[in-house]
């Protein structure tokens, strides 16, 4: 698992999907459905998490000073240059 909100995203499309398998069984869908709910408990903590943080960085912007510290939710690495024709651009 990757840590940014988009991974969480994508997580929680994953977790409907495998809930609306209409191939699994009562037992399965009761797995799923606890599984679900371990997931969606987690995720509303990391939810809270990231809005408070953006609710530090609106105070900090508000009274002149620079948010960005606040702002950064996961490590990103950097985009790879675009190769056109072999050549960096």
């Amino acid at each position: 698992m990757k840590n940014s909100l988009a991974d969480l995203n994508d997580h929680l499309f994953a977790q409907l999907e495998r809930l609306s398998d209409e191939d699994l069984t009562p037992e399965q869908i009761e797995s799923e459905a606890t599984r679900a709910r371990a997931i969606v408990a987690v995720s509303d903590q990391i939810i809270c998490n990231a809005s408070l943080k953006i609710q530090a960085a609106k105070i900090l912007s508000d009274h002149g000073l620079d948010p960005s510290e606040h702002l950064k939710l996961a490590k990103t690495t950097k985009p790879q240059p675009l190769m056109i024709e072999g050549k960096k651009s």
